[in-house]
């Protein structure tokens, strides 16, 4: 959410704003409504304080004078009942129409509608070239015994699996290693509520663009998480930091997470790339308002990511998201894609987004800077490991002729010396 004096002033950069993220939102009905707004309660407060003399001057008035005032309050009453039933429905209106109102993205963001107008900011690491014919993950999974889609299906519905034997261990030992190597990078880590109350979603700007995504407990007004962001972020809603030094807050986030992915029918069905439930380590910073700090902090979590993807020995792209493929609140965005056999491409599996205080506004996160002033914070996160997305390079990259996979490195240490994923006997 933005400040509406900012809105009023840079009407012109928001409707850009809305434009190139593809948000459909009237930024002059939010205008006049604030403006209807305003002149409402300007009256309303002459009103009261008329309202407010008057009752206090009758118990003064003779009995003539102090009926004709009684009955001047009840007028002014009726009168502020009347505005106050006007002003409601404005103000929810008003509220409604500040939910859609997007993040300005910095300068430096690409324009563009999709994924495809991504700009690449840089490649690492080599692709590999096979001298046998490997299998996709999906094949090498079912060889190896390590995940059961069609039971899945059969008991959850359709982008649902079981995942078994040594693929258990694997997303456990990513977990863990990745979690130390945060911990060792100053994180404190966290297992967070997967179930959410309404407010959380809509102050991590989730809600209501996302609603759709969401699964949701109507019986108890509670969604399910689409990642440990929301609760993270939430942590600190309605709180002020009263000391500068208390910034930044550095967390990582353990969690089950859930999508319905709505709108995606008939895509990417076969495997494991985008399935109903995964698992995630997020990394979600929360900082003073300083947008050199929250560049450094960017960095620092992108480079996270990339580093994991390095020890895991993973081919990997960088790019720069453009406006369109952004979230309503992200100023600036990075993307990992990892080189997936398979599909024959780079495929996402880590973002990277920076939001000012987008975020903290709807969540009422604030802090003291060092000369008193009370000022709301910035808010950044990025993937630290998605599990089982991740699964589709490390089984694919890593197979061997005779089937089996090998261990990275970084993970043996976490498999209880385990090297390689061997073919079960039949």
């Amino acid at each position: 959410m933005l400040d509406i004096k900012y809105i009023r002033e840079n009407a012109d950069i928001i409707k850009k704003a809305a434009v190139d993220k593809l948000i459909n939102v009237d930024v002059d009905r939010l205008l006049e409504v604030d403006k209807e707004i305003r002149e409402i309660n300007y009256r309303l407060d002459e009103l009261k304080e008329k309202r407010n003399k008057l009752s206090k001057l009758i118990p003064t008035l003779s009995n003539e004078d102090k009926q004709n005032s009684i009955n001047e309050v009840k007028s002014l009453k009726e009168n502020i009942s009347e505005m106050e039933n006007k002003i409601t429905p404005l103000k929810e209106e008003y509220t409604n129409l500040m939910y859609m109102i997007p993040g300005v993205p910095l300068p430096e963001v690409p324009i563009g509608k999709t994924d495809e107008d991504n700009v690449e900011v840089k490649k690492v690491g080599e692709i590999p070239t096979f001298d046998f014919e490997i299998k996709d993950h999906v094949d090498l999974a079912q060889s190896l015994d390590l995940i059961d889609i069609p039971r899945g299906v059969k008991i959850a519905g359709s982008r649902s699996y079981f995942l078994k034997n040594e693929a258990v261990l694997l997303e456990m030992a990513l977990c863990r290693y990745v979690t130390d190597k945060l911990i060792a990078k100053g994180f404190t880590p966290m297992t967070v509520p997967t179930l959410v109350k309404e407010a959380p979603m809509y102050g991590t700007s989730y809600f209501p663009g996302g609603r759709d995504q969401a699964y949701a407990i109507t019986e108890d007004n509670l969604y399910l998480v689409g990642t440990s962001e929301v609760a993270l972020v939430s942590y600190h809603s309605d709180e002020t930091f009263e000391n500068i030094n208390q910034l930044p807050k550095i967390y990582c986030g353990y969690s089950s997470c859930f999508r319905r992915e709505a709108g995606t029918y008939g895509k990417d069905t076969r495997g494991l790339y985008r399935v109903h439930q995964f698992t995630k380590i997020e990394q979600v910073i929360i900082c003073e308002a300083d947008f050199e700090i929250q560049k450094k902090l960017h960095e620092f979590l992108l480079t996270n990511a990339e580093e994991i993807m390095q020890d895991l020995k993973i081919p990997y792209r960088v790019v720069k998201v453009c406006t369109g493929d952004m979230g309503i609140g992200q100023v600036r965005k990075h993307d990992i894609e990892a080189w997936m056999p398979s599909r024959g491409k780079y495929s996402e599996t880590h973002s990277c987004s920076s939001f000012n205080d987008f975020q903290a506004r709807r969540s009422n996160i604030k802090y003291k800077d060092k000369d008193g002033n009370t000022k709301y914070c910035f808010t950044l996160n990025n993937t630290a490991i998605a599990s089982p997305r991740i699964l589709i390079p490390l089984l694919e990259l890593n197979q061997n002729p005779d089937g089996s996979v090998n261990i990275p490195e970084v993970l043996i240490p976490y498999m209880n010396g385990m090297t390689r994923i061997e073919v079960k006997n039949k």
